[in-house]
């Protein structure tokens, strides 16, 4: 199957009429956000008008220049076309392998085949197949024992509409005899409190896709949109870094806020008020800024890749030395 990618747009001329229509993100460009306004009937003030007519400069504002939201909108859209990131499959493989929680969608024995919908908790294998522990006495169950063909659907923030939304197609099939030891070990590893797993009434399940779909708003930068076969999807491996993501977030966030404010006004050339880490993965980190009231979502990318753990501890030292010499 043909990979198809809707390339990332950009201030050209043609782009710019898309540009107007995404400028009031909550999350990118939360300084434009009416919420009040639908994407049918937002009609751009002159103020926008300007904005996403202003000349695309080359060169980096020092923190201290930024006095205009045009400014600061030049300043992200000129940073993150250029910061560093997992290549998008592997982006989706990694994002789904951390997960654990989506909308399974199955087709409704009851009614006539209607979609269906439910909530549901999973683990990926090391095929990257979602696996499901689910109850014969669910309705989502029954569906599937009379049509296998579902979707599951997957927020990498459940908070932010805007963010990384992955849908999954593909064929439950319950879990072999042969299988169901090393299933139960992923599946626990992700959800360890789960045991109900071992309960009579419970089997697992495989989710073999055929095809995995990504769309991602504007608070994931340069990402996109597309659509990746079942072969592409498992010939991609996860990431290596991002099993530490949690950890080191927590950390950051606990006792060096200041430090990776500092590291993003320094990386971005915008004096953001706070910094708060989300995810990172080998190439970088992701965060949820805060500047002049408001907040929005910023791709950070490390120097060059971080190999193992340690090296993560190495980079951001390195990145916060770099940005206090500038400071001083």
């Amino acid at each position: 199957m043909t990979r198809t990618l809707v390339q990332p747009f950009t201030l050209s001329l043609i782009s710019r009429v898309y540009a107007i229509k995404t400028l009031h993100s909550p999350l990118l460009f939360p300084f434009c956000h009416s919420s009040s306004t639908s994407s049918s009937s937002f009609k751009p003030s002159p103020r926008l008008l300007s904005m996403a007519s202003a000349t695309y400069s080359s060169t980096q504002a020092a923190p201290g220049d930024v006095t205009s939201d045009a400014n600061v909108f030049q300043l992200i859209k000129q940073h993150q076309e250029k910061a560093a990131r997992l290549p998008p499959v592997e982006e989706i493989r990694t994002v789904l392998d951390c997960s654990v929680r989506g909308v399974l969608g199955t087709c409704s024995e009851k009614h006539d085949g209607y979609p269906s919908g439910s909530m549901v908790d999973f683990a990926c294998d090391a095929d990257g197949s979602p696996i499901l522990a689910i109850s014969s006495l669910a309705v989502h169950t029954k569906d599937l024992l009379v049509n296998p063909k579902c979707s599951l659907l997957v927020a990498r923030d459940p908070e932010d509409r805007t963010d990384l939304v992955i849908t999954v197609y593909g064929d439950a099939i319950p879990v072999s005899e042969n299988d169901k030891g090393a299933v139960r070990t992923a599946y626990l590893a992700r959800h360890p409190n789960a045991f109900w797993v071992d309960f009579g009434d419970f089997q697992f399940m495989r989710i073999e896709p055929k095809a995995v779909r990504f769309v991602s708003g504007v608070a994931t930068a340069l990402l996109g949109s597309g659509e990746f076969s079942k072969e592409e999807y498992q010939a991609a491996k996860v990431d290596p870094i991002a099993q530490f993501s949690k950890p080191v977030a927590s950390h950051m966030n606990k006792d060096h806020g200041e430090d990776t404010r500092l590291i993003v006004q320094h990386s971005t050339s915008i004096p953001v008020d706070s910094a708060y880490m989300l995810e990172l993965d080998s190439f970088g980190f992701n965060v949820k800024a805060g500047y002049q009231g408001n907040s929005f979502k910023l791709r950070i990318p490390f120097p060059r890749r971080a190999e193992d753990r340690k090296d993560v501890k190495t980079l951001i030292v390195e990145m916060l030395q770099t940005a206090k010499s500038h400071i001083s």
